[in-house]
């Protein structure tokens, strides 16, 4: 059994990996802006995690609450902050506090937007990829770079559906690595396999994967 801490557990990746993390029989901190909001939920989800309030931006706090846990997945966004801001403090706060906690392993949600095609191309410069959330997915691309450039000890590793979420589907178990695609889709439940296989047994580390319905 691990000690895992979920920033950005309240949104559908983090609650899914949430999820994911106690069937699996894990100990997990859910860090979230507000715990009032989900406490009292009637769903069953917070049943046996710890629910706490935290920054994803905040270095001092990202160490204080990281300290004793084996892993961290990151699945936050600000989404009233500048993304090109939000994502690369993150990444700052993250590796900083981690680093100083001894915490060893770091899974980031990730955007196909930035993930590369077979062909090499961000799959957001692609013909036909709608360009309205550019903005967001530079920001969020950003945080992503400053993860390649940081000379830190946290072995860092961002997982990105190849192309979308299937809002829809439930756990079917399956997924495969699979390169950027905008008909690509996997569901919620099967991403947090992806992210929990990862911190079970590390297979990949340094890089940007997309993963897609096996």
């Amino acid at each position: 059994m691990s000690k895992i801490i979920i920033f950005g557990a309240g949104g559908r990746a983090g609650r899914a990996t949430v999820h994911e993390a106690r069937r699996r029989g894990h100990e997990v901190t859910a860090v979230v802006r507000d715990p009032a909001k989900y406490r009292d939920q009637a769903d069953g989800l917070w049943d046996g995690v710890t629910l706490v309030a935290g920054d994803v931006t905040d270095a001092d706090g990202v160490a204080r609450l990281a300290a004793g846990h084996d892993a961290v997945v990151n699945a936050a966004a600000d989404l009233a902050a500048p993304p090109a801001v939000h994502f690369p403090a993150a990444t700052r706060a993250l590796l900083d506090g981690l680093a100083r906690a001894g915490v060893a392993r770091l899974l980031s949600v990730g955007l196909a937007s930035v993930l590369e095609n077979s062909s090499g191309v961000r799959l957001m410069d692609t013909p036909g990829y709608p360009q309205e959330y550019r903005d967001f997915c530079l920001g969020h691309g950003a945080g992503t770079d400053a993860l390649r450039s940081a000379d830190t000890p946290v072995d860092w590793l961002v997982i990105s559906p190849s192309g979308d979420f299937d809002h829809g589907d439930g756990r079917t178990g399956r997924y495969r690595i699979a390169p950027a695609d905008m008909d690509s889709r996997i569901s919620y439940a099967d991403f947090a396999i992806s992210l929990l296989d990862e911190i079970d047994t590390p297979t990949h580390s340094r890089t940007h994967l997309g993963v897609e319905q096996g």
